[in-house]
């Protein structure tokens, strides 16, 4: 993997560990137009692991074409962040492992009635893991911190 960015692969690292907001995931259609979706996900052995409905629209774009952009990003000053691209690939999760991880890392458990909907054993599960190529890491911090210390 390639780092970029004023952020070193130990604190990218921490960070895509530690932080819960879904990673927005861009990639092709079949007609060549840009289709983009955020996922949960969970960091793993430098990949990102998502869970989602086997017939989601995503599975079949990137079955087509495994190239994808990425970013998980926080929504409030100060900005930091993990940007990067990649390719994705996909396989059957027939037992849900990495979705019942992921309600665990999210939604603190499997109790509620969301988990209940996407745990449904009807419900075909796939694991989509994003292979990261290029990865570019910011923290502003520092360069905010007049504008934070001005609110």
């Amino acid at each position: 993997m390639r780092i970029r960015g004023s952020l070193t692969r130990e604190e990218i690292d921490e960070y895509l560990s530690s932080t819960t907001v879904p990673v927005r995931i861009a990639c092709h259609t079949p007609s060549g137009g840009l289709w983009m979706l955020s996922l949960w996900y969970r960091y793993r052995d430098g990949a990102l692991e998502c869970a989602t409905a086997a017939d989601a629209n995503v599975v079949e774009y990137l079955e087509g074409d495994p190239a994808v952009a990425f970013e998980i990003s926080s929504n409030q000053p100060p900005y930091v962040g993990v940007r990067g691209a990649g390719t994705a690939s996909i396989r059957p999760d027939p037992e849900k492992s990495v979705l019942r991880a992921l309600l665990e890392r999210y939604l603190g458990g499997t109790d509620s009635q969301l988990a209940d909907t996407l745990l449904d054993e009807s419900r075909e599960e796939v694991v989509i893991t994003v292979e990261p190529k290029t990865v570019y890491g910011w923290d502003f911090s520092d360069r905010m911190r007049n504008v934070l210390e001005e609110k």
